[in-house]
This record gives structure tokens, C-alpha cells and sequence, in this order.
């Protein structure tokens, strides 16, 4: 049986052999591959062809039609009025111009030593920080500061034009200078300003503020009896915190404002109180609820010598009692 089936698949084999085509033989052109290795080297050498020989030209293919792929140049008069434009009026990279002092740029308006007010301190979004850089005068600030701190420098006088046209400032913090005189006009015209810190300085004698004010912190300064003008505080009635330690008061500055909540006076030279100074004599019904932090302790006044004008207070001022 098992030779029987081997005849069979020997059988088919050989009818697969006799069906195939015959292959056409190949001849190869040994012309070809005849060159030696000297002859391949320059088989690739492009060198000495002359120009004129070549078979393909490589060159740079204008497209066709009729369209114009460059701007034609301006006449000559015009060019040269641009040119006179660009030497008149040169630009800087943010695209300001040296005669136009309104466009400060990025890093805000320059100093009077040309220096960029916004690379000497820090500016962070609507604040400018200048702590303790050895300032001996508040630089230019830009437009939109809202926030203004120049603690620890040398600043001895704050002038009228150090913060004008700041509409949109908010605080002005400059404790720890040197600070001995301000120009009348230095604070008054704005209109948004909140919060005045210009403790530890030399100040003898403070300007006209805005009423605006909420803020107050004038203390361990040189204010004596002239050194606070009357009825300062009188109209400011969202004032809520006044510090005045550490100065050279003889008198409580009044009138206070109602919604005022703390009054520092100690270390002071104060020797005198009115009934009147915090209470409405004529009306016992009258009480103050929000002043409830005052600090007289420091001061040579004896507190037991006017119970009369604690009685509407919602507690008792810190100070001496003998």
C-alpha cells in the first residue's frame, strides 16, 4: 500500500515538472563589469566635464505666468521721506520713542539716572517694592501703581510731584527713612489713597491728607504741638485706625471721627483730657461703640482725674490711673 501511494505522488511531481515554462536564459553584458576600482573612482568624478557637455542643467526655474512675486519699491521721493522719518524719530524695542516721556514702557519710567524705575525695584503687577536700596528720593512711578512701598532708605523729603497723577494709588508705605519735610500738596490730590505708614522718620509737621484715608500710622516721629493741623482728621470718616506714638503731642487731636476704632497716643506728652474728648456731654445717652483700643500708657496724665469722659466707651483707655 505504502509503494502504491509513493507511484502516485511521483506521478504528480513529475506532470508539475512538465507543465512549468522554460526559462529564457540570461546573459549578462560583461562590458559592464569589467571596470576596475581605479576606473570606479572616477566613474563619479563630476570635475572635468565641461560645461558645455552636460547633459542636465541645474538651475533655479522662474514659474510661469504673469504674476508679481515681489512688491514693486516706492519712487525714490517717498523712499527718502521714509528715511528722513525713521532718522527723525528713532524707536526703542518696545516701540516708544526718546520724545514721547508718556509711553514708560515695560519696565516702567526711567530715574534721573536713566535707570528704569522697574529694574532698580520690583514691580509686581499694580506694586512697585524699593525697600532698602539706599534711595535718597522716591523715583517715577509708573501710571497704574496702586501699591507703593520704600522702606529703609535715605529719603529726606517727599515733594509735590512725587506722586501726582497716581489716581489709582492705594498705599503709600515708607517707614524707616529719613523723611523731615513734605510739600502741602503732596498727598492731597489722591483720590484714591487708603493707607499712609510713614512711622520712624524725622517728620516735624504733617500736610493737608486726603479724606479718603482709612489708615494712619505717623508714629516715633518729631510731631509736637503745631505738628498736626486742627480738625485734621475731622472729615475722614472711614478712618478706623490712628497712630501717633512716640512723638511729641501735648493734646489729643480733635475732632475724631465716629467710626474710628483705635487711637495710639502713648509715649506722648500729654497732661490733659476733657470730658468732651471722646463723649457727647449733652447727651448721657450717647455711646461710642466703635473706639475700643486707646492707648494713653507713656503719657504724664492721670487718667482717675476725668471718669466722666470714659462713659460712653465701650472700655476703658490704657494709661496711668495716679
Amino acid at each position: 500500500m505504502k509503494t502504491f501511494a509513493r507511484l502516485v505522488l511521483g506521478l504528480v511531481i513529475l506532470d508539475a515538472a512538465v507543465a512549468a515554462p522554460t526559462l529564457a536564459p540570461i546573459n549578462y553584458d560583461s562590458e559592464t563589469y569589467d571596470a576596475t576600482l581605479e576606473d570606479r573612482d572616477n566613474l563619479y568624478n563630476y570635475e572635468n566635464i565641461p560645461i558645455d557637455q552636460a547633459e542636465i542643467e541645474i538651475a533655479t526655474v522662474i514659474p510661469s505666468g504673469n504674476r508679481e512675486l515681489l512688491t514693486p519699491p516706492p519712487p525714490p521721493e517717498e523712499a527718502q521721506e521714509e528715511e528722513g522719518e525713521e532718522e527723525s524719530t528713532p524707536r526703542l524695542i518696545d516701540g516708544s520713542s526718546p520724545q514721547e516721556p508718556e509711553f514708560t514702557g515695560v519696565l516702567g519710567p526711567h530715574t534721573n539716572e536713566d535707570f528704569p524705575t522697574c529694574l532698580l525695584c520690583t514691580c509686581i503687577s499694580t506694586t512697585v517694592y524699593c525697600d532698602d536700596h539706599e534711595l535718597d528720593a522716591i523715583p517715577p512711578l509708573p501710571k497704574n501703581t496702586a501699591y507703593f512701598y520704600s522702606r529703609f532708605n535715605r529719603i529726606k523729603k517727599i515733594n509735590r510731584n512725587d506722586f501726582a497723577s497716581l489716581n489709582d494709588l492705594r498705599r503709600i508705605d515708607m517707614t524707616s527713612n529719613l523723611i523731615s519735610e513734605i510739600d502741602e500738596d503732596a498727598f492731597r490730590k489722591l483720590p484714591q489713597l487708603r493707607e499712609l505708614v510713614l512711622r520712624d522718620n524725622k517728620i516735624r509737621q504733617l500736610p493737608e491728607l486726603p479724606t479718603t484715608l482709612t489708615f494712619i500710622d505717623i508714629s516715633n516721629n518729631r510731631l509736637g504741638r503745631k505738628g498736626i493741623k486742627q480738625e485734621a482728621f475731622k472729615d475722614m470718616y472711614d478712618l478706623h485706625h490712628l497712630y501717633l506714638t512716640d512723638n511729641n503731642l501735648d493734646h489729643i487731636p480733635l475732632p475724631l471721627p465716629e467710626n474710628l476704632r483705635a487711637l495710639h497716643l502713648q509715649n506722648n506728652n500729654i497732661l490733659e483730657m476733657h470730658e468732651d474728648t471722646f463723649c457727647n456731654v449733652k447727651n448721657l445717652t450717647y455711646i461710642r461703640k466703635a473706639l475700643e483700643d486707646i492707648r494713653l500708657d507713656g503719657n504724664p496724665i492721670n487718667l482717675s482725674k476725668t471718669p466722666q469722659a470714659y462713659m460712653c466707651l465701650p472700655r476703658l483707655p490704657i494709661g496711668s490711673l495716679v
